[in-house]
């Protein structure tokens, strides 16, 4: 017979636990809206990346909430 035990799932330090709202994503954003189909690593691996002259822009949004930074 086992018995399941209560774990703590609280965040900590010690886990490796990263505030989410400081989970910024960089990406490249096309002239229709969209953002492209990859990742980056830093911003400037996207601004190397991009094509600013024809109008793609390079943005920083949070994961959780998907807003500008």
């Amino acid at each position: 017979m086992t018995t399941d035990q209560a774990t703590d799932t609280r965040p900590t330090t010690d886990t490796g636990w990263v505030d989410p709202r400081e989970q910024i994503e960089v990406g490249v954003l096309l002239p229709n809206g969209r953002l492209v189909g990859r990742r980056f690593f830093s911003r400037e691996e996207a601004e190397a990346w991009a094509r600013p002259e024809e109008g793609e822009q390079v943005v920083e949004y949070n994961l959780v909430c998907e807003c500008n930074v």
